[in-house]
């Protein structure tokens, strides 16, 4: 069964130049995991700092995959998460 992850980011405006380029560096590198089946990313348009990322992959184990990927630390945990003043993620089974 297909996996989706909904991450909600939310940052200073200060901080939005470094967070989207993270996530778009991000995106260049999951969209090449075999196990990814897509990777968004989206900017609030009337919220300064506010991201929404819609990721799809072939089952859990591909996102696994994609969390314990080198890339995912420097992008992910070392780079944007300490820029981060609000993050809710959410994991679902895709029907």
């Amino acid at each position: 069964m297909a996996f989706a992850v909904i991450a909600h980011y939310r940052c200073a405006p200060a901080d939005e130049d470094t967070v989207r380029a993270a996530l778009l560096k991000m995106r260049e590198h999951t969209l090449a995991e075999p196990g990814n089946l897509g990777y968004e990313v989206h900017a609030d348009v009337e919220g300064p700092g506010a991201f929404v990322l819609y990721e799809r992959y072939a089952d859990r184990s591909g996102f696994d995959a994609h969390a314990a990927a080198g890339y995912f630390d420097e992008l992910i945990v070392r780079t944007v998460r300490p820029l981060l003043t609000d993050r809710t993620v959410t994991f679902a089974d895709v029907l």
